[in-house]
């Protein structure tokens, strides 16, 4: 790659500092109220570590260490650090979804990158919205970045049984829910499921993407895949601070690493992970920010195409631990190049080929090659139909193949609360056939999409052996979550799409093969059930749930805020007076 690397009077930094006149007057002598002499800092590129720590966030708590690692690699490249706290947006405690506070961290990164004397940013997170909300901002703001992920936590475990985070909650809730579990086993589980530090460490959201930054280039090759607790995770903290001061003096920024190509290789290895179906819609978001269209038909031709390579729960048996030993994201990506855009660029100023030339396998039973796949297309698949006339999403690798085409009759709850008040009701009118649909869940019904989408099996259901059944619903559901649960529906139904007109009783036909999802109801009658149709009155009349339920865009918009998208003027520089 070849670059002009800037002087120091070409530092953003400069502009604070650097000048003879009265405000920067005001910037230095603040600076040496905080302890800074000239030389910690003038004529060097000033680095912002933008922490998402937070007792909060348990995922998180080890990233003080983790921006000490970033600050002495830093200080190391002859760079000047500056630590500054950013929204969390833990998914554990959050409510009603960390999803609802994504737009807000994004705004808040944008902002903070924009407003203060930063040539470049090392930007931590992990847990699910942390990873999409910083990188939207540091698009939107467009300076030099990196993403150091907090990196997943050790694998869980029960009396020598392996736990997974959220996919094994879902299953022993249900052998609780049927009596096959007591209530000290249930407390042991509790015990033994989040040992360490980190995010999840199945392939759910948090490990999904993580795993698709390093893919779009933005990350220190390998750290997405390192336990949080392994040593290498704070030395290659140290080595994304040193890389960050090279590419602030080359101004090696966004813009220039990520382009489409870049997003359709993360696309191939959300497929080939059997990632998280959150990534789409985070995917669609992070794209818009640069002015990047990912319309669904792009995923769905892309899954056709990839095979499932990762063998990682929910879709698979492994977690992150034996991903790492196996060689971790790079083997993988070096095992599928043939299917990638290897010639992107990437913050190490290499391509994504040469960062992962001659990175090997070391158990091909968790990390496949496409001549060996787990099943032949993507974990994902994207739906359409009368009932999701603008998309629905389907994570088929870890739903039940029989379920994966499926005509039954529907169960529609119209709430979180009026589902939960239901679902344990031994006379509910439903069977194994029928379709459970939750409605008023989506961007603006919930508000925030939460991850209620892997809908209960009904007790009556679950005393019989019951473990999956079709479920629809406009909101998302966790990573880690497993069924045969179509998700993302849009319109959402809160708006008016079709999953409001659904009675109970009504047949609705899942056809993944055939990428299909249809209401089978007369268009007369649906535009006779849309007639009268009335939106519920406004919840919301002030605060950030009011901006949030006015500006929010669709599921297949990526759920983001309409005002945030990509303009080609930008934002300019603030005024220094």
């Amino acid at each position: 790659m070849t670059t002009t690397r800037k002087t120091p009077e070409q530092l953003r930094s400069w502009r604070w500092y650097g000048r003879d006149e009265l405000r920067s007057f005001g910037h230095r002598s603040r600076a040496k109220q905080s302890g800074w002499g000239a030389e910690d800092y003038v004529g060097k590129p000033i680095i912002g570590i933008l922490n998402t720590w937070s007792e909060q966030n348990s995922c998180h708590m080890h990233l003080k260490l983790t921006a000490d690692g970033v600050r002495r690699g830093i200080l190391q490249a002859g760079g000047h650090p500056m630590e500054i706290p950013v929204l969390s947006a833990g998914e554990m405690l959050t409510k009603p979804t960390a999803m609802f506070h994504r737009n807000l961290l994004a705004m808040e990164a944008e902002e903070v990158l924009r407003g203060n004397p930063l040539d470049g940013a090392v930007l931590l997170g992990g847990c699910d919205k942390s990873t999409p909300g910083l990188l939207m901002g540091a698009f939107s703001m467009d300076i030099p970045v990196i993403y150091m992920p907090c990196g997943p936590m050790i694998k869980g475990n029960w009396r020598g049984e392996t736990l997974g985070s959220g996919s094994d909650v879902w299953k022993y809730w249900d052998e609780k829910r049927a009596g096959n579990l007591s209530w000290e086993q249930w407390c042991e589980i509790e015990d033994g499921i989040a040992r360490s530090p980190g995010h999840c460490m199945t392939m759910g959201t948090a490990s999904t993407m993580t795993a698709l930054a390093e893919t779009l280039g933005l990350v220190i090759p390998g750290a997405s895949s390192v336990p949080a607790v392994d040593a290498a995770h704070v030395r290659l903290a140290a080595a994304a601070g040193r890389q960050i001061v090279e590419n602030a003096w080359n101004d090696l920024k966004p813009s220039k690493i990520v382009t489409e190509r870049s997003f359709e290789n993360a696309i191939a290895v959300d497929m080939a992970l059997g990632g998280s179906t959150n990534a789409i819609v985070h995917l669609v978001a992070m794209a818009g920010r640069l002015g990047i269209k990912l319309p669904l038909e792009k995923f769905d031709e892309i899954s056709r195409r990839i095979p499932l390579l990762a063998n990682m729960r929910p879709a698979g048996k492994y977690l992150m631990d034996e991903f790492y030993v196996a060689g971790g994201l790079r083997a993988l990506l070096n095992g599928m190049r043939d299917l990638l855009h290897t010639d992107v660029l990437t913050i190490t100023g290499k391509t994504l080929g040469e960062n992962v030339e001659g990175c090997e396998i070391y158990q091909p039973d968790v990390i496949r090659t496409p001549g060996n796949p787990i099943q032949p297309d993507g974990g994902t698949a994207i739906l359409r139909g009368n009932l999701c006339p603008d998309g629905a999403v389907i994570k088929h690798a870890a739903a039940t193949p029989e379920l994966c085409q499926h005509t039954g009759p529907a169960l529609v709850f119209d709430s979180y609360p009026d589902m939960k008040a239901q679902i344990d009701n031994l006379d509910l009118d439903v069977t194994k056939d029928t379709v459970l649909i939750l409605r008023n869940a989506g961007p603006v019904g919930a508000p925030g999409m939460p991850e209620w989408g892997q809908l209960p099996i009904p007790k009556k259901l679950i005393l019989q052996g019951i473990r999956d059944m079709v479920r629809l619903s406009d909101c998302r559901m966790s990573g880690t979550s497993y069924g045969a649960c179509a998700l993302h529906i849009a319109p959402e139904s809160a708006v008016g799409g079709p999953l409001a007109l659904v009675k109970n009783g009504d047949l609705i036909e899942l056809d993944v093969p055939n990428r299909k999802l249809h209401l089978h109801v007369s268009d007369e009658e649906l535009a006779k059930r849309k007639a009268e149709w009335k939106p519920a009155p406004p919840r919301y009349h002030r605060g950030f749930a009011k901006l949030f339920v006015d500006h929010v865009t669709q599921a297949n918009e990526g759920a983001d805020f309409d005002f945030l998208q990509h303009h080609p003027e930008g934002v300019p520089e603030p005024e220094i007076y």
